[in-house]
């Protein structure tokens, strides 16, 4: 999981995944191989920002990568493992990749690809800047007492002790939203292991029709992060309002 030799790599980082050639649940379908149109929308918004962020791919062909890498868009092509959906194994992907890399990253964002754009530079918000502790994410406007989550959780709520309880803790609350996670390399490295350290443990022989991705995040942030989590206005704009107001960091569909 290396940087091509002629990158240098930025201190403030993007992240994204696109794993295609096997059955998305979340969009009933399998996702066509070396189809830039996918993250086209998104990767241009990264690059009208003169920011930069790592694509992680496993069927991006040699020719796509070399008409679309630049400084702002690196390429990395990675081993996708079956036993976990790919909404699941990019946690993963991103837990390897800072884990090597983390001595020279300040602050990160992960990203959905397909659906999520970049509208303002996040890393000099005033917001960001003064809450160097906090992970700032994505919601919507339901509770996470809402029925797709109770389906999405079915998994999970079987196999960790106190899921249940904490989704009846919290049940109320604001359902936030893993489309969208960042904050600083001092929080997100510990955050994203332990998120991964859950699907690896809990989620890697999920045969339901939910891949547990927002179930294990909504689960951990809750539990351990409940006071340090910043999301909605102005992190991103109303999940599936396809709005921009001009505040916000991002839009999620």
């Amino acid at each position: 999981m290396e940087i091509p030799p002629q990158f240098k790599l930025a201190e403030n980082l993007i992240l994204g995944c696109q794993i295609s050639g096997v059955f998305d649940v979340n969009r009933n379908e399998i996702l066509p191989n070396d189809d830039f149109s996918i993250i086209e929308k998104w990767a241009n918004s990264i690059r009208n920002l003169d920011l930069q962020a790592i694509i992680f791919h496993n069927n991006f062909s040699e020719s796509t990568i070399l008409e679309h890498q630049s400084e702002n868009l690196i390429f990395i092509k990675i081993d996708y493992d079956v036993r976990f959906k790919p909404n699941v194994y990019r946690y993963y992907v991103y837990n390897r990749f800072i884990e090597k890399y983390a001595s020279t990253i300040n602050s990160v964002f992960v990203n959905d690809v397909a659906d999520v754009l970049v509208l303002k530079n996040p890393f000099v918000q005033p917001l960001f800047l003064k809450n160097s502790s906090a992970i700032f994410c994505g919601d919507e406007p339901t509770t996470l007492n809402n029925s797709w989550m109770n389906e999405h959780s079915t998994h999970l709520r079987k196999k960790i002790a106190d899921y249940a309880k904490i989704e009846d803790q919290f049940q109320s609350q604001t359902l936030l939203n893993c489309g969208i996670i960042g904050g600083n390399i001092s929080i997100m490295q510990p955050f994203l292991k332990s998120l991964w350290q859950i699907h690896e443990k809990f989620n890697n022989d999920n045969d339901t029709a939910f891949t547990g991705d927002m179930g294990a995040f909504n689960y951990i942030i809750r539990k351990n992060y409940c006071d340090k989590v910043l999301h909605g206005t102005p992190i991103n704009s109303e999940f599936k309002a396809y709005f921009d107001n001009g505040t916000n960091w991002f839009q999620h569909k």
